[in-house]
């Protein structure tokens, strides 16, 4: 079974044996578009690994790939026939990166996950194999949160508190310190100019929680508002798949969530256990592409002990 994990800023392949060994893996690039000619040189450096070759017939019985900015089901089934048509496999599937992050925390195969990192999206499959998910596009589909979203509101807020539009906030100093300026008008320059780029803001999410740490009301707010978007969005698939009332795993996942911060973990946990008090919170130990690869074991319909292996073998 061949794996893929594409995000956008790194691709992982794997290659699994039926009983869920690890048989090879590769880390490429990552794509914002991610398509056959983008995967393709990435496939057949795993396959060469695994002493396989692409052009000569398919290298396993089945792809599960679950990709970044394949947002709508039916980009997620143009793209399952496209890759389809190279014939890497017998047959393909294409998901939402979310559910690889899903399979990767659960033990079984339903249940909801969040992800918080540069952006945010959350999904849920219930035991009979209805999904609910979101369009997850920004602000105008109902979004707020994630590292750039954060990033944004961190400058914000530490401008304003600098020209005397806002209230004072650790995050007027502690921003321009980060970056190594004097004063946030220098910071916003640089960004205007193109000095400091977007990742490089999304970082200041590691500012935001210090400055929450040591009590700068503002940088509360925005942790506590954070950890809420995250429940609210856990609260809607949990509740249109009619699945708050049981024992649902629920995964949080991404760089915010998987940094263990207590005032985000906390924060989300103390909702959950309010609105379904026998959810269970799960934080995923794989990486990604080991839930991808535990969806193609599912479709597969592999025992147990190979969906253990496998775990194991991350």
């Amino acid at each position: 079974m061949l794996a893929i994990d594409g995000g956008n800023s790194k691709t992982d392949l794997a290659l699994i044996a039926d009983d869920g060994s690890l048989l090879a893996s590769v880390r490429g690039p990552g794509s914002t578009a991610p398509n056959g000619s983008t995967l393709a040189p990435m496939v057949a450096a795993l396959a060469a690994k695994a002493g396989l070759d692409p052009a000569a017939g398919p290298i396993a019985r089945h792809t599960s790939a679950c990709l970044a900015n394949v947002d709508l089901p039916e980009e997620e089934a143009a793209l399952s026939a496209q890759l389809a048509e190279l014939r890497w496999t017998d047959t393909s599937q294409v998901l939402n990166d979310t559910f690889a992050l899903l399979r990767s925390g659960t033990h079984r195969p339903w249940g909801v996950a969040v992800v918080c990192g540069a952006g945010m999206n959350c999904a849920g499959v219930a035991p009979d194999g209805r999904t609910a998910r979101f369009l997850a596009l920004g602000h105008f589909t109902g979004d707020w949160g994630g590292g750039r979203w954060l990033g944004s509101e961190i400058m914000h807020a530490a401008m304003r508190a600098e020209d005397g539009r806002g209230p004072e906030t650790l995050l007027r100093e502690r921003v321009a310190r980060y970056f190594g300026e004097s004063t946030m008008h220098d910071v916003a320059v640089a960004v205007h100019q193109g000095r400091l780029t977007d990742e490089q803001v999304i970082t200041l999410t590691r500012v935001l929680f210090t400055a929450a740490d040591e009590g700068d009301p503002l940088s509360v707010a925005l942790v506590d508002r954070q950890a809420d978007e995250v429940f609210l969005m856990a609260r809607s698939v949990l509740d249109r798949l009619d699945l708050a009332g049981t024992e649902v795993e629920v995964v949080l996942g991404g760089g915010i969530l998987a940094s263990g911060h207590p005032l985000i973990t906390e924060g989300v946990e103390t909702r959950l256990k309010e609105h379904a008090p026998a959810a269970l919170p799960r934080y995923a130990d794989v990486p990604p592409v080991a839930g991808a690869a535990l969806l193609g074991l599912d479709h597969l319909g592999a025992p147990p002990e190979a969906l253990a292996r496998l775990r194991t073998n991350y």
